[in-house]
């Protein structure tokens, strides 16, 4: 082990997204991640992309951790549960509420044995509130935050980004929450609950538009590519049929554009003279105009060169393919190639943030489901050979031995 989490022991109760990736970001920055799952294994085993039955998904998202499998029907599997979490300083879990209490792992017994124990609680809709035992994934948290309202094109129905957003700035919030809690362990000796929400998570990102609400009755609308009230800022069109998004969102920065397109007498039209009149969403739509019929007259690549050379933030919108021949994203470590078992290697996502002095580190891929079981029992457990082979032949970490 290495890194700032290093001594640091977690135990993973999740499913699916937000859970494993926060529980992902806490084994990269050096904690030991016990995961358990079910005898059938996390469902995000059987998500994304498959190389035979090897989940690509499941290789990146669980990697830096070890694999128990406990059948929580079971006494047995409970018992063990209880005594992993008993040990453990975070157990980060992202069931309905309710669920561990009813499995007798809930934070008031497990606190009991364990009063440093922070648990990490990630849900559709929080521990508490008239909505707290409905099921949410992080799309469903979006539409009731209001995220789904502001994304897409405004004469279209609500669209969304074809990733789990929400599901990662969520576990982004859970592992800082976790942090948090362990900071003010080292002065109280005491754990604590850390309650995070996937709709509060969505919620978060309308910090603009609250006040705007309360003070103005201003509902926000989907604006497209544009970003709301702030102009230019969008995709423009090329000659070669690319799109090519640019962000002159400072007085400095639009100055420099208006410059390398020959228009500063732009600055002259009140509609465009400040930022607050540029975002006046008439102003935003003739400003955008007058800069695609600038942009069309070169291809993306001049594009791109010619406003990055005055100092304009610009991209064309990349692919995965542009990405794996990127050098910034090879000098930066971004896309690691990380020994597999069956695999050879598989390529995933660097470690984010990078420190300086203890960075994080990808030890291993995601282990085969239940790979670390009788190491981990034995360990943290006690558990002889024989009775790690009664437990087996009874179900308790898995199928029976002998079973198909």
């Amino acid at each position: 082990m290495s890194g700032p989490l290093q001594g640091l022991l977690v135990l993973e109760l999740c499913s699916t997204i937000a859970g494993p990736a926060c529980a992902r970001l806490l084994g990269d920055f050096g904690a030991d991640v016990i995961k358990i799952e079910p005898p059938e294994g996390d469902g995000v085993r059987q998500m994304g992309r498959h190389v035979g039955d090897i989940s690509l998904y499941a290789a990146t998202i669980l990697r830096n951790k070890r694999s128990v499998t406990l059948d929580l029907k079971t006494p047995e599997g409970r018992e063990l549960a209880f005594a992993l979490a008993s040990k453990a300083d975070v157990l980060v879990e992202n069931n309905r509420p309710g669920v561990l209490e009813r499995l007798g792992l809930g934070y008031d017994a497990l606190s009991k044995v364990n009063p440093g124990l922070v648990m990490t609680r990630i849900s559709g809709y929080g521990q508490s509130g008239p909505y707290a035992a409905r099921p949410g994934y992080g799309a469903i948290c979006e539409a009731v935050g209001g995220v789904r309202h502001m994304t897409g094109h405004p004469d279209r129905p609500p669209d969304r980004v074809a990733l789990a957003t929400t599901d990662y700035l969520t576990s982004v919030y859970a592992a800082f929450g976790t942090l948090a809690a362990l900071r003010e362990r080292e002065r109280s000796g005491l754990g604590q609950v850390v309650d995070v929400a996937l709709y509060e998570a969505a919620f978060s990102q309308m910090e603009a538009y609250v006040p705007a609400y309360d003070k103005l009755g201003i509902v926000p609308s989907r604006e497209g590519p544009n970003l709301p009230s702030m102009a230019p800022n969008s995709l423009y069109p090329t000659r070669d049929g690319a799109w090519v998004l640019i962000a002159a969102n400072s007085n400095p920065t639009f100055l420099r554009l208006l410059q390398v397109m020959g228009r500063t007498d732009l600055l002259q039209d009140e509609r465009f003279a400040s930022i607050r009149s540029r975002g006046v969403k008439e102003n935003m739509r003739a400003l955008d105009e007058i800069i695609a019929q600038w942009t069309r007259q070169f291809d993306a690549t001049e594009l791109e060169e010619r406003v990055r050379q005055a100092e304009v933030p610009t991209s064309r919108v990349n692919t995965l393919t542009e990405i794996f021949q990127d050098p910034h994203f090879a000098a930066r470590d971004m896309i690691r190639d990380v020994p597999h078992a069956q695999l050879g290697s598989t390529r995933q996502i660097g470690i984010v943030p990078r420190l300086s002095r203890t960075p994080g580190s990808i030890r291993h891929s995601g282990p085969d489901l239940g790979a670390n079981t009788d190491t981990v029992l034995a360990e943290q457990a006690g558990l002889s050979p024989e009775r790690l082979a009664q437990l087996r032949h009874q179900g308790v970490l898995g199928k029976p031995t002998g079973t198909p």
